[in-house]
Parts: C-alpha cells; sequence; structure tokens
C-alpha cells in the first residue's frame, strides 16, 4: 500500500495478480497487470513486491521480483525509471531477495532495499550504507527514509533496528519476545521516531513516535504485512 501525499487516499497493489486498487483521492495511472511482463502464463509472472507513489502523487513506482530474482520496477504516471537490480552489474552473488523500495523526498530517485540487507540506489538516492554481507539474526523487511531522505532505516523480523545516514537510532524490538514477526517499519513526520508492525497488528512506537493504537491481541483473519505513515508535507 502506498499514501497520496496529502493522505486522503491510498493505493492497494496485489502481489499475485500485479493489479492496483484505488481509493480516497488516489488516481490510476496503470497497473503491472496491463504489462508485457504478465502476458504469459501465471508461473511466469513476476512478484509484486512494492508500490510507493512519487512526490507529487500523480505517479509510483512498483517494485517486482521476476524469475531471476532480482528486483525490477516498472514506472507509471509521472514516475520515471532510474533503473534497478537487473539493469546494474553484480561483482558478487546476489544474496538477498527484494523486499521494499523507498523514493527520494523530490521524487527523482528511490532504493531497492533486499532481505540481506543491501541496499541499491538509484537516479538521485545517495547510499548510506546498508547490512548487505554481515552476520543478521533475521531477514529484513523494511525500510524508512527520513523526512530530509538524507538517511535511512532498516527493520528485521525479529525487530531489530539498523539506522543509516541521518537515521537516527531510536531503539528497536530485538531480543523482545514477539508475539509474531515485525512485518514493517514508517517514520513519523518530524524523523524523530518510528513504528514497527507486527504480523499480530502489534504496533511498537519507538523514538519521538506516539502511540496510537494497535490491533495487537485481536483476532485477525489475516495477518498484517505492512505499515504507512502519511508522508511528510514537501518544501
Amino acid at each position: 500500500m502506498a499514501p497520496t501525499p496529502v493522505g486522503a487516499g491510498y493505493w492497494i497493489l496485489d502481489a499475485y495478480s500485479g493489479d492496483i486498487y484505488t481509493y480516497g483521492d488516489a488516481v490510476s495511472y496503470g497497473q503491472p497487470a496491463d504489462t508485457f511482463a504478465y502476458s504469459g502464463g501465471a508461473d511466469t509472472w513476476p512478484n509484486a513486491i512494492a508500490i510507493v507513489a512519487t512526490s507529487d502523487g500523480k505517479g509510483y513506482w512498483v517494485l517486482e521480483e521476476g524469475l531471476s530474482g532480482l528486483g525490477s520496477v516498472q514506472a507509471f504516471g509521472d514516475a520515471v525509471s532510474y533503473g534497478d537490480e537487473t539493469t546494474v552489474a553484480h561483482g558478487t552473488a546476489h544474496v538477498g531477495k527484494p523486499i521494499a523500495i523507498a523514493a527520494t523526498h523530490d521524487g527523482k530517485g528511490y532504493w531497492i532495499i533486499d532481505s540481506d540487507g543491501g541496499v541499491f540506489s538509484f537516479g538521485d538516492a545517495v547510499f548510506y550504507g546498508s547490512m548487505g554481507g554481515k552476520r543478521l539474526n533475521a531477514s529484513v523487511v523494511g525500510v524508512a527514509v527520513t523526512p530530509d531522505g538524507n538517511g535511512y532505516w532498516l527493520v528485521g523480523s525479529d525487530g531489530g533496528v539498523f539506522s543509516f545516514g541521518r537515521a537516527v537510532f531510536g531503539g528497536s524490538m530485538a531480543n523482545t519476545v514477539l508475539a509474531k514477526p515485525v512485518v514493517g517499519i514508517a517514520a513519523n513526520s518530524s524523523g524523530t521516531g518510528y513504528w514497527l508492525a507486527g504480523a499480530d497488528g502489534g504496533v511498537f512506537a519507538l523514538g519521538g513516535a506516539p502511540f496510537l493504537g494497535s490491533l495487537g491481541g485481536q483476532h485477525l483473519d489475516r495477518p498484517v504485512f505492512a505499515i504507512s505513515a502519511v508522508p511528510p508535507p514537501i518544501d
């Protein structure tokens, strides 16, 4: 799911079919399901991983994992493709799987995040570091970018948080017994903290992020798979 810039709507991406559903003020600019990548049999379709909107909300990027296991990006609306994992040379074996994409503040670049903590930057996205090649207790499952775009946090399924650039470490849930694995991270608008979400709907507020409630302890028909926050205003 990706929110619109003013938080009055959102897009939901179907991971299997590549369909995109719009709600509120979100406008459809096309969808992977209608592209050549989905023209063959279902067993050849890529897995749609994540969607992120451009800064003006007039387009979006969709991250996919193809049969190669590399992350590819499709751009719609005013979103511009700046490349992806299939277009860069890999000097070493590609270890992780693509799990998230995050856009720069001006919408002229993006980062692709892999499950091993690898970070790949495209366009004007600056590489501030990664956990690629380092020992992790759990796979990385999400990324959140600071409001000014000068840093980012990665989160593992065990609740471990890794900060890079100007992203300030505000704590983690590592070494804490969790009812369900953590599935994502979202930064607050001031960049002083962040929320972690568990698959059971539990929410953990860390740093300067306030706790606003959660679904932890309630019966859910299906697990939660992501968390999102309203984007900060554009300067």
